[in-house]
């Protein structure tokens, strides 16, 4: 499976996209805010990198806005926070065949970019 979880609006998403070249490589795309992310695609991105956590974004305005960096979150938690609000989760999430690139730290983007050569 080659897919990418994105919010098109986002301005790192778009840098991501067109520095990997990922769309013009037969990637599918899809945008979180317009199709939502489900709880099964949630749960097979978990079962590949290990935790919900790991795609839960602290980035989100809202994450301040609901107090929640002062409340000890469970998986079960962060789950049902990305499936109510896409902005939770950290984009952009890269599924190409077992490998999955969660974020848009540079150490990601730079492997990401080596593996699908952009």
């Amino acid at each position: 499976m080659k897919k990418i979880y994105h919010l098109s609006t986002c301005t790192t998403c778009q840098r991501i996209l067109e520095e990997t070249g990922a769309a013009e490589k037969g990637f599918t795309l899809q945008d979180v805010k317009t199709a939502g992310i489900t709880p099964a695609q949630l749960d097979e991105l978990k079962e590949k990198v290990g935790s919900y956590e790991a795609l839960f974004s602290r980035r989100a305005l809202k994450y301040k806005e609901l107090g929640l960096k002062d409340q000890v979150l469970t998986e079960a938690d962060y789950r049902r926070l990305i499936l109510e609000e896409y902005t939770f989760l950290k984009r952009p999430v890269v599924v190409a065949g077992k490998k999955v690139f969660v974020g848009s730290e540079k150490k990601t983007v730079a492997a990401l970019t080596a593996l699908i050569g952009g």
